[in-house]
């Protein structure tokens, strides 16, 4: 019997059966292309690959900072700030009552044995600070974490001292007004090597301890917060001792390109022009 033949009487038979049985009736070209080459759906063929949508696979952009921020009687207030990426500088304060939800004392040396709230982080800073200060110590670096969460109430206090005891200027360098500092987030830690001569200090920066940390703490999630020759970005003079926990990725990106928190925010904006 002719091939082409056949192939009709069988999708006519395929149609009657499923018509008679009260069921939906088979996909024409379902049928079709299960007569193609002779071959019964099923055998001898290839299931088809779909390609993913670029657009499903590529990197979610992330929030600019106009996107992040809104008027809260008449004080630029952050919307994220929860967010291991939030920006928070002399132009973006925190929400008046902020207080971190997860902070835990992470299990690294302190050169103090008061049991207080600067040896605070958020857990996944604290876990990622022990990750650091272990590899440190394995490359023979000796690490001490100086001072990490603030409270509002802190803050205000140490500001108004160093406002007191070394003028305005200095005090605009190298404190924040109180909820505009990073170590509300509890996501910083200022950190020192052995030598206390050098803690909180920019000579720091040229210690080995100062030097390795510019060159690994990227690898644990930190990034150096305030640059050098980068003061009219970020709005405070260069510390080297000034760890912010942003993640791996972020942080890898950011201390690859010498970048600030509001450079990298800054080209994500432009990117999405």
């Amino acid at each position: 019997m002719n091939k082409n033949r056949t192939s009709s009487l069988a999708i006519i038979a395929a149609l009657s059966v499923a018509l008679l049985s009260g069921c939906e009736p088979p996909s024409l070209s379902g049928l079709l292309s299960s007569e193609s080459n002779g071959q019964p759906a099923g055998e001898g063929t290839q299931a088809t690959t779909v390609e993913p949508n670029k657009e499903e696979t590529t990197r979610p952009q992330r929030a600019t900072l106009a996107e992040t921020i809104k008027d809260v009687d008449g004080v630029p207030t952050v919307t994220n700030a929860t967010d291991l990426s939030v920006v928070v500088n002399k132009q973006r304060a925190l929400p008046g009552d902020y207080i971190p939800p997860d902070l835990v004392e992470p299990n690294v040396p302190f050169p103090f044995d008061e049991k207080v709230e600067k040896r605070l982080l958020r857990a996944e800073a604290a876990q990622a600070l022990e990750e650091l200060f272990a590899k440190a110590k394995t490359e023979g670096i000796e690490l001490y974490a100086v001072s990490g969460y603030r409270s509002y109430k802190t803050q205000k206090s140490l500001y108004e001292t160093y406002v007191r005891t070394q003028g305005a200027e200095h005090a605009a360098a190298y404190s924040a007004v109180p909820g505009k500092s990073e170590h509300q987030t509890g996501l910083a830690m200022d950190v020192s090597g052995h030598d206390a001569s050098t803690r909180l200090e920019e000579s720091f920066g040229e210690t080995p301890e100062g030097l390795w940390l510019a060159a690994n703490c990227a690898d644990s999630g930190f990034v150096i917060r305030y640059l050098k020759g980068k003061e009219d970005t970020t709005g405070y003079a260069y510390e080297p001792w000034h760890l912010r926990y942003v993640g791996k990725e972020m942080a890898k990106e950011i201390m690859a390109g010498g970048l600030t928190l509001e450079d990298y925010f800054s080209e994500a904006a432009i990117a999405r022009k």
